[in-house]
């Protein structure tokens, strides 16, 4: 404001020299009509008419208890029936302005627009398998092998009934809302921990026959009689009577289960979202065979680049120990 005063006082004394308006306007950046005004309410109130009559808003100071009153109010929740609040809403809500309460939100970190999911492992012997299975990852036996083995089932082979419209310029590739469902069919894949290499085998059923059979394909990968590790999850198809009558009969394989609701500590997850992104969600198949060559033909692809993963602690002082 004392900027503005003093522009109003220049433009007085321009006046009293006799300064026309154009020479004032030049001078000041101001137009006619600024001149005009501020000129007949200096003749009708001498220096109290220079005074703003309108100086604005006050402004606005964020106070701790406000700041308080919205994550109070934000944590809460609406209650209004809605599950989460919005910056209009509970700016409204409270008698604030929706971009004090942005503020607020992003100084803290709260971002009520957003959801995250979560499962906790419910296993007793959480802290112990874990380890285990880290272990592998981390320090491999020497003369051994490591796989992460899984299933990813229900694979369907879905066919546009409608042409896709390839990527161009200012255009994403488009794919028509109707399909064709060929079939299903499930994928067994087995991740080498120290090579990354992916030994895969399509089925048309899921059973623990199949599993027995994908073991027998991995043993049969590995040179006779090696120490052979598998890193598998709680299905029930892997802990059936056939799987413990293979196992007698290859003792020099031993699987290691993961914690229950823990699929996160099984390497081959990581590849299984690869294969999803890159042949599955935007992949267009003739057949269910179509499928299961479009895949296999994937593997055989990413072998010939394959690295291992690099697994490691995001936080060294967070480390999963077994309970003594």
């Amino acid at each position: 404001m004392e900027a503005e005063d003093c522009k109003r006082a220049k433009l007085i004394l321009l006046v009293a020299k006799g300064y026309s308006f154009s020479e004032i306007g030049r001078r000041l950046d101001c137009t006619d009509r600024y001149i005009s005004v501020w000129k007949r309410r200096f003749q009708h109130g001498r220096l109290s008419g220079l005074d703003s009559r309108y100086r604005g808003s006050q402004r606005r100071v964020r106070t701790a208890q406000m700041e308080a009153k919205i994550l109070e109010a934000t944590r809460k929740g609406p209650r209004d029936g809605t599950t989460h609040w919005s910056s209009y809403r509970l700016a409204k809500y409270l008698g604030v302005s929706h971009t004090t309460v942005y503020r607020v939100w992003r100084q803290f970190g709260i971002q009520p627009h957003r959801l995250r999911r979560y499962m906790a492992s419910a296993d007793p012997e959480f802290e112990e398998k874990a380890a285990d299975i880290i272990g592998l990852y981390l320090q491999p036996p020497v003369h051994g092998a490591v796989f992460c083995v899984d299933e990813k089932s229900a694979i369907q082979a879905l066919d546009r009934l409608d042409p896709v419209l390839p990527l161009s310029p200012g255009r994403a590739e488009c794919h028509g809302f109707e399909y064709y469902r060929h079939g299903t069919l499930s994928l067994y894949a087995a991740l080498n921990t120290r090579t990354g290499e992916v030994l895969g085998k399509t089925s048309s059923r899921h059973t623990s026959g199949e599993f027995v059979q994908f073991l027998d394909q991995i043993v049969a990968s590995q040179p006779k009689e090696k120490e052979i590790h598998i890193i598998a999850d709680n299905l029930s198809a892997h802990k059936t009577k056939e799987v413990s009558v293979f196992l007698q009969a290859n003792p020099h394989l031993r699987i290691h289960y993961t914690p229950t609701y823990s699929s996160w500590l099984n390497q081959v997850e990581n590849w299984f979202s690869k294969l999803q992104r890159q042949i599955i969600a935007r992949g267009v198949f003739n057949s269910v065979n179509d499928l299961a060559r479009k895949i296999m033909r994937f593997i055989r692809n990413y072998n010939k680049t394959a690295t291992p993963m690099r697994w490691r602690y995001a936080d060294e002082k967070r480390r999963i120990s077994p309970a003594i």
